[in-house]
C-alpha cells in the first residue's frame, strides 16, 4: 500500500489517497501515472515515514518538482522558507515571549494577544 497525493496546476497538494503499492502496475502504467490519467490531475507518491520527497504530502502542501519535495502548506503570503529548518518562517522575528503574539498579515508585524477579562 502507498499513497498519492494530487495536484493542481499550482503544485498544491489538492488531496491525498492510499493506494495500491508503487511497484505493481494498472493497465500496464505505473500507479503515479495511471492515478494522474484517471484523476486529470498530476499524481505524485509520497510517504508516511518521510523516506520519499522530504516530507508526507498534505492538504495545502506544495510540491516542488525541480527538488523533487513536498514542502509544509505556506500560512501566509509573506513569509520565507528556510530549508534548513524546514519550516516557514514570518519576515520579522516573533517576539521573545512569542506566546502573547499573533501574526498580522495586512501589517506585516506581530500583535499581542488581547486578553479579554469578564467581570461578575
Amino acid at each position: 500500500m502507498a499513497h498519492y497525493a494530487f495536484l493542481d496546476e499550482n503544485n498544491i497538494v489538492t488531496e491525498v489517497i492510499t493506494g495500491i503499492d508503487e511497484t505493481e502496475l494498472i493497465e500496464g502504467l505505473d500507479p503515479e501515472t495511471w492515478y494522474g490519467n484517471f484523476r486529470g490531475q498530476k499524481c505524485v507518491r509520497t510517504s508516511y515515514n518521510n523516506s520519499i520527497r522530504k516530507m508526507y504530502a498534505g492538504k495545502g502542501s506544495i510540491y516542488d518538482s525541480e527538488k523533487d519535495v513536498f514542502y509544509p502548506a505556506k500560512p501566509y503570503p509573506s513569509w520565507l522558507f528556510n530549508e534548513t529548518t524546514w519550516q516557514w518562517e514570518a519576515p520579522v522575528p516573533r517576539p521573545e515571549n512569542w506566546n502573547d503574539y499573533h501574526w498580522f498579515e495586512e501589517g506585516l508585524s506581530w500583535e499581542p494577544h488581547l486578553i479579554i477579562e469578564e467581570n461578575n
